[in-house]
């Protein structure tokens, strides 16, 4: 089949052929919850056409994977609610399944991939995707193919694991440029002239019958009848496509302009506030980046012949523009690079070995202060800051990126080892963060510890050559009164969650 699909994106699972007597073709999304620059819709559009049959897409939403919350079940259903309203325009059969209890969606999948012709599904290298489609694989008899469709770099187009950003990003100013002449269609089904499904097989739809997100979003009470966590209460950040959209779009023409040099200030909050979209897939790295390209005025021909691997300067867009991208495209990507290649990347031993050995020597070294995980989660350490940070992403699902990092270094130095560090920042991350449980979530983490960074002296206890942070040197730097004021736990008129 020709194909627009870089075939860099395209992975083969399993060894089976296509099925010319299936009744359709199946794209079962599973991180790339959208309808728009979509290089595994787009996938499954060329296969239908080919093939001469319809599209299902199938978007389900487990309620037995860790972490499962309110919080973290809404933003998805919010999401799946938009896709229901962009799809019912389409001719295509959209089929969202919610699940109650754990396992009661067991063989959906199985049961519509013996209907299909082909499957299509998406690359997502963390979490527990990476197992879910080695599970799905022995369940599927027709041709299954993966397709990457997460960020500007393929992230299978090199098999070298970056240590450093630095690297990464010099290695991008050599590599990148080609790519970006691959982008995915704005919106795949556009004129598409699929042919159409009467219905999916009753004995399919009466087991495992379709859910309506959009009734369930204008009623989120609804959300007791599922077995997850209802102590992680539902964010004020709506999710979805539409919702991700309006975020692009207040950022580039209220925020863009501060980012570079405002974007360290808790108390102004530029940030983008785009990462939990991108989680979920609910806008896509190329549509930002297109948006960024076009308020630039920029075309390739003015990126810079110095690939030296600095941070500014390649692009040749403004300060504010080069500084977004880095953390779009550079820092961002490192993460997929990491977990794409790499299966222990959420494992301490995954740190680099200089970090891991100076953590080590420095293990046994006395604490002014201990904290158990409770503690930390509700926000009851002897520093206000912290404290404040910690509410913000208890009660909002996010936290302002310059003091998630301050976050982490507080939790390797108030914590009795570095692996019992680690163990806390992933829990409270990956519970409570909207943009947890991400390749670029792991970084960030991981980067408290070393990885992504150098060795840096004086050596001090606890830390060693690891990157210092403390709470006082960031109030003397930024101005954090306002914010923690705005996030003291328990303050009047809000209730503690613990």
């Amino acid at each position: 089949m020709q194909s627009k699909i870089p075939s860099e994106r395209v992975r083969l699972q399993g060894l089976s052929e296509v099925n010319p007597d299936g009744k359709f073709v199946l794209y079962w999304m599973i991180s790339a919850r959208r309808s728009r620059h979509n290089f595994s819709l787009e996938r499954a559009v060329e296969w239908s056409r080919e093939l001469g049959k319809p599209l299902v897409i199938l978007e389900a939403l487990r309620s037995g994977y860790r972490w499962a919350s309110d919080r973290l079940h809404a933003f998805v259903i919010q999401g799946m609610a938009e896709n229901q309203r962009q799809f019912s325009k389409r001719k295509v059969t959209y089929y969202p399944y919610l699940e109650k209890e754990h396992g009661q969606g067991r063989g959906l999948l199985a049961a519509l991939a013996k209907q299909s012709c082909v499957v299509i599904s998406d690359d997502f290298p963390c979490f527990f995707l990476p197992r879910m489609i080695t599970a799905a694989t022995n369940q599927i008899p027709c041709r299954f193919e993966l397709v990457d469709t997460n960020g500007l770099f393929p992230m299978r187009s090199t098999d070298r694991v970056f240590s450093r950003a630095y690297d990464f990003r010099r290695f991008l100013q050599k590599n990148l440029l080609p790519h970006l002449a691959d982008f995915p269609m704005a919106d795949p089904l556009r004129n598409s002239k699929l042919p159409s499904l009467d219905s999916i097989d009753p004995a399919i739809t009466q087991r495992w019958p379709a859910a309506d997100p959009a009734k369930l979003v204008g009623d989120l009470d609804g959300l007791s009848q599922f077995n997850i966590d209802h102590s992680v209460g539902v964010s004020s950040i709506e999710g979805g496509s539409k919702a991700a959209q309006t975020r692009l779009t207040v950022f580039l023409n209220e925020h863009l302009a501060l980012y570079g040099q405002s974007r360290n200030e808790p108390e102004q909050d530029v940030a983008s506030g785009l990462s939990p979209y991108l989680h979920f897939g609910h806008i896509s790295a190329h549509d930002i980046f297109d948006r960024i390209c076009r308020i630039e005025e920029w075309t390739p021909d003015r990126v810079s012949k110095i690939t030296k691997g600095s941070s500014r300067g390649w692009w040749n867009m403004s300060e504010a523009a080069e500084s977004f991208l880095d953390e779009l495209i550079t820092w961002r990507e490192v993460g997929y690079n990491m977990c794409a290649l790499r299966s222990d990347f959420d494992q301490f031993e995954s740190l680099p070995e200089w970090s891991r050995k100076t953590l080590e020597e420095h293990t046994s070294d006395p604490r002014d202060h201990l904290y158990e995980l409770g503690q930390f989660e509700s926000a009851s350490t002897h520093d206000p800051l912290w404290n404040a940070a910690q509410w913000q992403l208890v009660t909002t699902g996010k936290m302002h990126n310059y003091l998630r990092m301050l976050w982490g270094k507080k939790i390797l130095e108030w914590s009795p080892t570095p692996r019992d560090a680690l163990d806390v920042m992933l829990e409270l991350n990956n519970k409570y963060a909207l943009d947890g449980r991400n390749p670029n979530s792991y970084s960030g983490i991981f980067w408290v510890l070393g990885r992504y960074d150098r060795a840096w002296g004086p050596e001090r206890p606890i830390f060693g050559k690891i990157r210092f942070m403390s709470s006082a040197n960031t109030a003397r730097k930024l101005k954090v009164k306002g914010y923690i004021q705005q996030f003291t736990p328990g303050r009047e008129g809000e209730p503690r969650l613990f």
